[in-house]
């Protein structure tokens, strides 16, 4: 189970990350450096199975929140750098949770519930239909209105499963 922890902030930059010596992957991997309104600031390597929700172009001004894994190893720098999962281009229109969802459908930091209708889209991240229960997953919730009950109920529009290996 991965254990996601987000940084949410603007983009103040974007620029290519090298990976190897060859050349090899030139251009496949991007550093984009995102920072908060308190002033604190996180790299993200962005690779090309970090899933962009949407298939959002970002660009430096862009409002975001980077998903990664708070138990993965990472170097020991400033600002910290971390390989993002999952990027979300914010968006008045929608939420979004990234997380792991129990059997209840109450994702792992106890915030959210979730409530599915016949109209929930349930798909893989390459669009593609999935047809087995959301429970015990990590997904990529898209939702409207939450109730203000803790945890905060919603139904989704849209859930994505991230199947992680």
């Amino acid at each position: 189970m991965i254990n996601f922890y987000s940084f949410r902030g603007i983009v103040t930059m974007i620029s290519d990350f090298f990976t190897g010596q060859n050349g090899e992957g030139e251009g496949c991997y991007q550093l984009m450096s995102v920072e908060n309104e308190v002033g604190a600031t996180v790299n993200f390597v962005v690779s090309p199975t970090t899933y962009f929700v949407d298939h959002a172009m970002v660009a430096v001004g862009d409002r975001v929140t980077g998903y990664y894994d708070g138990n993965a190893p990472v170097p020991l720098i400033y600002p910290p750098q971390y390989r993002a999962l999952v990027m979300v281009k914010d968006s008045p229109y929608q939420n979004v949770k990234v997380s792991y969802f129990d059997r209840q459908l109450v994702s792992s930091d106890g915030q959210l519930r979730l409530n599915l209708s016949p109209y929930t889209q349930m798909v893989l991240t390459n669009g593609q239909l999935f047809s087995k229960s959301p429970a015990n997953r990590d997904l990529i919730v898209i939702y409207g209105p939450a109730t203000k009950s803790i945890p905060a109920q919603t139904t989704p529009y849209r859930i994505i499963f991230l199947c992680l290996t």
